[in-house]
């Protein structure tokens, strides 16, 4: 089983939900793909076995080898070669690694090159496995660091997906081949704003879906009513709690002193399987 959880915005509750459903499962591993800002070991503290490097390969020009004629340049639909006046110049942050520019190179001119863009690390707490990204200070793709995070999945686990905020191509990448996304709102209008454009995405990806609401009991009525309208599931409310801010603000996962939630997040994952597989 796969299950991402995402939000259609940050400070939603999604990393609250996906580790403490991580918590409390058995036979779980967890992979944070916020690799820009990755938080899940701050709330699990770790040990970490394994890190290793994340590499994308950009373009290596040869001048003695270029004579200029720019279809390299032509080619790139993102502009990550420049060539004007017999000068050459990459742009390696903005390229996409797709190797095009050494096919399109008349004189075999371009070659390819490895450049770090970020790392993975793996380790263990409480019986959870934690996989996370983190992309270098300054990198702006966030896509290949995910990619490599979403390689250590393992087939004899149920595997939790902690994706991106928002709905950008980080988020699409996080969460697709999931069997089932849960997203996270929150009962305001900004939630339910960004609840609709979550919905419309996943939607497209055709992944069965349903909600948590988080922090229930604040603002107003409008994400059930719309949950209720199209026909999309709430499948548990986390209620605005002083106890549960306390204790996230401390960088406890409330089921560890709260432990009628395990029970809950149990119950939530057992529904979440029967709609998977219905």
């Amino acid at each position: 089983m796969i299950l991402s959880i995402a939000s259609g915005k940050g400070g939603t509750g999604k990393t609250t939900v996906a580790v403490n459903m991580a918590l409390s499962l058995e036979n779980v591993q967890l992979l944070d793909c916020d690799v820009e800002e990755p938080n899940d070991h701050l709330l699990l503290q770790p040990k970490i076995e394994e890190t290793f490097p994340v590499y994308v390969r950009v373009p290596n020009i040869n001048l003695e080898k270029c004579d200029y004629c720019a279809k390299c340049a032509e080619f790139c639909a993102f502009n990550a070669l420049f060539v004007a006046n017999k000068q050459i110049m990459v742009f390696p942050e903005i390229c996409h690694n797709c190797g095009g520019c050494t096919i399109v190179c008349p004189r075999k001119a371009i070659s390819e090159k490895r450049r770090k863009i970020g790392r993975v690390k793996k380790g263990f707490a409480d019986g959870v496995e934690l996989v996370f990204g983190e992309l270098s200070v300054g990198e702006p793709m966030a896509v290949p660091v995910i990619r490599e995070v979403k390689r250590q999945m393992r087939d004899d686990r149920n595997v939790i997906v902690d994706s991106p905020p928002g709905t950008a191509c980080p988020v699409v990448e996080s969460v697709y081949g999931s069997d089932y996304c849960v997203l996270v709102t929150e009962p305001t209008p900004f939630g339910l704003y960004d609840l609709k454009i979550a919905v419309e995405v996943i939607e497209k990806l055709k992944i069965p879906f349903g909600v948590v609401v988080n922090q229930a009991g604040i603002g107003d009525r409008k994400v059930y009513e719309y949950c209720k309208e199209n026909q999309i599931p709430v499948l548990l409310e986390i209620p605005y709690s002083r106890r549960i801010a306390e204790l996230y603000s401390s960088g406890i996962p409330f089921v560890l002193e709260m432990p009628e939630w395990r029970e809950k997040f149990q119950e939530l994952f057992s529904a979440v399987e029967r709609r998977a597989s219905g």
